[in-house]
């Protein structure tokens, strides 16, 4: 994280990555969430792993392994959004293998960002997506979209496109939605039972199966950078799904205006108190159990 503005500000370590962020928020909103992964055996990596124990998050599934952590330089923009440089070549976590089998008690499962980049793990990640869905867990994906790791976006593409099928809650930015090209409805005919899009600022919107559309506004607050947000949002909608006992597709089209409009508002608070703070630094309970 930059402690300045310009390409050459100083930079202090933090904690990160979308489904870690992710796992994180998870930890600290209070749902029991394991990580699936593989970390560096470097003082980073062992940093990282310390980061989710403090969450509460159980990192038994996570791989170690000699390579070093992959790193990413932030700067940030005017508005308080990131831009990113990365150095991916021959780390840690790109050389995930997929587990035997995940725990008994797995309700969800969540994946995105580089994770479904990178090979080779990117192919183990998807193959454990598949087969969770054809067990019959709720799977969530955000894509997250960073476009200079991306070699081939035709091919990314045509490959997010092969993911739907075997996706219950399809999560987005605005962004990332132009980027992939396409519409909530495409989406939704592809397979997901709803689809959630973030609008910065302006809130989030959800596209049910059925046609209707939920929307949300967003929560003001003093941005310092929305680094996180967007992981803090999907945490949020996991959480506040398993509170609803709505981690399935059924319950997932029955939630209503009610169960939906509290989801997103909730989803909303969560990820302003993120941007309220540098890094990714996602809120707990407490925080959000007097607004």
């Amino acid at each position: 994280m930059p402690q300045g503005t310009g390409a050459l500000a100083a930079l202090q370590p933090a904690l990160g990555g979308g489904p870690y962020n992710t796992a994180v928020a998870l930890g600290r909103l209070g749902s029991p969430t394991a990580f699936c992964s593989r970390a560096s055996a470097d003082a980073f990596g062992t940093a990282l792993l310390d980061g989710l124990r403090q969450a509460g998050v159980d990192v038994s599934l996570v791989e170690r392994g000699p390579e070093p952590t992959t790193l990413a330089a932030a700067t940030i923009g005017p508005q308080g959004s990131a831009s990113y440089s990365f150095y991916v070549e021959g780390t840690a976590d790109r050389l995930f293998t997929a587990p035997a089998g995940l725990p008994a008690t797995t309700r969800a499962v969540s994946f995105g960002t580089l994770s479904l980049v990178l090979e080779p793990g990117a192919s183990a990640y998807e193959e454990l997506m598949r087969e969770a869905a054809g067990q019959g867990l709720f799977t969530a994906l955000d894509p997250n979209i960073r476009a200079s790791l991306i070699a081939d976006p035709d091919a990314y593409r045509a490959r997010f496109k092969s993911w739907l099928p075997s996706v219950t809650l399809l999560k987005l930015s605005e962004e990332d939605a132009l980027w992939l090209g396409g519409t909530p409805h495409e989406w939704l005919s592809a397979g997901p039972s709803a689809v959630v899009i973030t609008h910065g600022g302006d809130g989030l919107s959800a596209f049910t199966r059925d046609g209707t559309v939920y929307a949300v506004p967003g929560e003001e607050v003093a941005v310092v950078d929305t680094i996180g947000a967007g992981d803090t949002v999907n945490a949020a909608l996991l959480h506040g799904l398993a509170a609803q006992d709505a981690l399935s597709v059924e319950a997932l089209l029955g939630l209503g205006s009610d169960g939906w409009t509290s989801l997103l508002r909730f989803a909303a608070r969560a990820a302003a108190i993120t941007c309220s703070r540098a890094g990714a630094e996602p809120p707990y309970a407490a925080e959000l159990t007097d607004q």
